[in-house]
């Protein structure tokens, strides 16, 4: 069961590390291998991604909210797996999007036309890499994000529909406009509160929509209330990391 006052959850995502990505952006994240981790065996993986306020290079902030979920006992006997938590330069954004913070909630603006963003770029260069150096089942790579970390699972899956088996993105929001048939061949699971302050459930209904209509496997979860820490209710799903694992490619 995951509990947002678990202890020392930072110190058992053991491995800090830093990922020279090929676009020159040097990238911290933290790694979390399955308890008596076999190399010749093949685990699911996890690409995390963070939100706006944990930005930086401290190596440590990226894993403030949600990466508790996956440290618990409990999950760690039940759901073996790698777990990528990167951390976004304080300069750079998950997800290409321009934010009115005058506005509240902030007034965004999804752009995919444009180029994916360094940051994003080398989390998924990185995933790759893992993919290739470790023990990893490629047909059950996972993503799973908050706020802009929401935004980037949205993107990631548009950008690479063919390397995820599910997604999860929380409290985020995307460009709707553009999002393919291609990016919607996977599950979703949103959630969002309506009550959130900083970023409209009006992003994550106009996505759940949009996949909707492309028909999309989607599963939304909307919590009467919430403010912008739908998170804490997200990750407090019991079926979620069960969901999570039940799909692959």
């Amino acid at each position: 069961m995951y509990s947002p006052y678990l202890p020392s959850h930072k110190t058992r995502f053991i491995k800090k590390k830093v990922f020279q990505a090929s676009n020159g952006l040097s990238l911290p994240y933290r790694i979390l291998l399955p308890q008596d981790y076999d190399p010749h065996k093949k685990y699911p993986l996890i690409l995390f991604l963070h939100g706006a306020g944990e930005r930086g290079n401290d190596n440590e902030k990226q894993l403030t909210h949600g990466a508790k979920l996956f440290v618990t006992p409990e999950n760690r006997k039940n759901y073996p797996a790698i777990v990528i938590a990167p951390q976004c330069p304080a300069d750079n954004y998950w997800g290409n999007v321009t934010i009115d913070r005058n506005t509240r909630p902030f007034a965004l603006s999804f752009d995919y036309s444009r180029p994916e963003t360094t940051a994003l770029s080398a989390a998924i260069e990185l995933v790759k890499k893992i993919i290739t150096d470790e023990g990893v089942d490629k047909k059950r790579v996972y993503i799973t994000g908050l706020s802009m970390g929401g935004m980037g699972t949205f993107e990631a899956v548009y950008r690479y529909p063919k390397l995820f088996a599910a997604a999860a993105p929380v409290c985020g929001g995307g460009d709707s406009k553009l999002y393919s048939k291609k990016a919607a061949k996977i599950p979703f699971w949103v959630f969002h509160g309506d009550a959130d302050v900083v970023v409209s459930v009006k992003e994550s209904r106009t996505m759940v929509e949009k996949l909707k209509s492309l028909k999309a496997q989607v599963k939304y979860t909307e919590y009467a209330g919430v403010n912008h820490n739908s998170w804490d209710n997200a990750f407090a799903e019991p079926d979620y990391l069960k969901w999570l694992f039940g799909n692959s490619k």
